[in-house]
């Protein structure tokens, strides 16, 4: 129908990033859960195995989808200590995992290796319903799984199955299908389920970036120049 159309990209790959090590952290801490215990009595003497979680150092982190935003996670995720990066993709990408001295691996090895699963992936009929219940199977039962990218890469009945039975460990979602969750989602009843509100991109910075390059597109758009980011159909 002639109509163009103007996109924002790369101005929130940060923001992504940053947050999904927040999640990541939260989830494997168990944080959420510590804020209940100290609001709600839970709080009494030390004991020596209560609120353990996960730590990342001498871990192995597999990354699902390798792109700007895998990257970023990453590069603030090998300061922990992480001991060894996987990640899968539609290809190989060796320029940007030397950085990480990432290893390329097929999906079912990143799933049975890794400590943490960051996907970080586009959603494509390639990639959507990837993480299923095959793929929870073959993760270890001390695995936590993250996912910022798209909901529909998961299998959110399958991944509560594998969380409530503890297949693996926990998981942090900010992504979900459908978006809101509605209230009353079986996942939500998880005390190792951490889901935040699709909140990836928020922060003042990002957001505020965001909206004046949609104005200069739609500015452009309407002098019938080009835009300084129009997706060319």
């Amino acid at each position: 129908r002639g109509i163009r159309v103007g996109y924002t990209p790369d101005v929130l790959t940060d923001a992504t990033a940053e947050l999904s090590v927040a999640l990541l952290l939260a989830v494997c801490r168990r944080l959420p859960e510590a804020v209940e215990q100290v609001k709600h009595g839970g709080w009494t003497t030390w004991k020596p195995l209560w609120m353990c979680g996960y730590g990342l150092s001498d871990s192995t982190v597999g990354i699902i989808g390798l792109g700007r935003i895998g990257q970023a996670v990453a590069r603030r995720l090998k300061p922990f200590g992480v001991k060894k990066f996987l990640y899968t993709g539609s290809r190989p990408k060796p320029e940007s995992a030397a950085e990480f001295e990432a290893e390329f691996v097929p999906l079912t090895r990143l799933a049975e290796e890794s400590d943490f699963v960051v996907v970080t992936c586009a959603l494509t009929p390639a990639t959507q319903g990837i993480c299923n219940k095959d793929f929870f199977s073959r993760m270890k039962k001390t695995s936590v799984f993250i996912n910022t990218s798209r909901g529909a890469v998961v299998n959110q009945e399958d991944l509560y199955d594998a969380l409530a039975h503890g297949q693996i460990a926990a998981a942090g979602l900010d992504v979900t299908t459908p978006e809101p969750l509605p209230t009353d989602h079986p996942l939500l009843s998880l005390k190792n389920c951490v889901i935040l509100p699709h909140v990836g991109s928020a922060t003042y910075a990002t957001r505020s970036t965001m909206a004046v390059l949609a104005a200069n597109n739609l500015l452009a758009g309407l002098r019938g120049e080009p835009m300084p980011h129009e997706l060319l159909l």
